[in-house]
């Protein structure tokens, strides 16, 4: 797997949160607040956005790790750090 830009994990990110929660609006998402919180998502929910994430990126992502996706900056820079780390 080949590093990826900024934009493309977030891109990633909300076509994960798009697929929990159609209704997202992107534009509106604040980076440094929770994803949850800004989205209204569930427990259940943010499990199959991680999933999806996995789908998308071909990355694991150990349950450890799940607070490292709270928040947009976060999810990315976690994400940015395990695609480097699968090359």
């Amino acid at each position: 797997m080949t590093s990826r830009s900024r934009e493309e994990l977030q891109n990633a990110i909300f076509d994960a949160l798009g697929a929990v929660a159609p209704e997202m609006d992107s534009n509106a998402i604040v980076p440094e607040r929770p994803l949850r919180e800004q989205i209204d998502i569930d427990s259940f929910d943010f499990l199959n956005f991680i999933i999806r994430l996995h789908e998308i990126l071909g990355i694991d992502i150990p349950e450890k790790d799940y607070a490292e996706l709270l928040t947009l900056n976060s999810a990315v820079e976690y994400l940015a750090r395990r695609c480097a780390s699968h090359q």
